[in-house]
């Protein structure tokens, strides 16, 4: 004899499914973007692109805006070298801009994920009760039909 609501089944499991997978992808977001507040310059998720001068300390700036003044001298034949003062808060607005970057992808990566990882949890939550409903309503069918 054929079980009633085997359809209702496959789709109430199949969506229990769907939601665990999709909470553990979240969940891997997640990690690596709180990670990423802890560390916001050297965020993951944030690609330098080439010809950027270097963060990672003022030494590294100076030098590498240097770099790209000697190459704009070779190609239009003006020299402009900024002073230290200059180069310097140069230096810290982009610092500044890049954490602010880094931080709000985090924030948002982290918000997001976590609305997901609820409904996740909402939809796995009532389907699996439903299935369990379903179950016992099956059984005691069969059950009925066999007395």
């Amino acid at each position: 004899m054929e079980r009633p609501h085997r359809m209702a089944q496959i789709y109430g499991y199949t969506v229990c499914l769907v939601a665990v997978i999709a909470f553990i992808i979240c969940i891997s977001i997640i990690i690596p973007a709180i990670m990423d507040l802890g560390d916001p310059l050297h965020a993951g998720g944030i690609f330098v692109q080439s010809g950027t001068p270097s963060l990672a300390s003022f030494d590294n700036y100076k030098m590498d805006i240097l770099k790209n003044s000697k190459n704009d001298e070779q190609k239009t034949g003006t020299n402009w070298i900024p002073e230290d003062q200059t180069l310097h808060s140069m230096f810290e607005a982009a610092k500044a801009d890049r954490i602010s970057q880094a931080n709000h992808s985090s924030v948002r990566s982290i918000v997001v994920n976590s609305l997901i990882i609820l409904i996740c949890i909402v939809l796995f939550t009532f389907h699996w009760i439903w299935m369990k409903r379903l179950t016992k309503l099956s059984v005691l069918k069969c059950q009925r039909l066999n007395i």
